[in-house]
């Protein structure tokens, strides 16, 4: 039995969102790759990567329920709690 889910990840410059179908059962790493987002953004990969449902964090491994957003996330670039102090530095 297929259940619905939807897939969200942004890229610099680009946002994805699809909605699709899974078999019962499936995890987020199942619906990631069914949803071959490598075709919507050029060069995606998983690596460094973390993952959510509704903004909270998960495994890869964790089985999905009907109606799920998997959500992608970016790996961080910066120190968040450096920005602040390189923004009053530079005024």
């Amino acid at each position: 039995m297929a259940i619905p889910v939807s897939i969200a990840c942004s890229e610099a410059g680009k946002q994805v969102w699809l909605k699709l179908e899974v078999n019962e059962g499936s995890t987020v790493l199942d619906a990631i790759e069914r949803a071959n987002l490598g075709k919507s953004i050029p060069g995606f990969t998983l690596e460094g990567r973390s993952f959510g449902i509704f903004g909270k964090l998960v495994k890869a491994e964790t089985p999905l329920k009907p109606g799920d957003r998997v959500e992608i996330y970016r790996p961080i670039t910066c120190d968040p709690e450096t920005v602040p102090r390189r923004n009053i530095e530079e005024k």
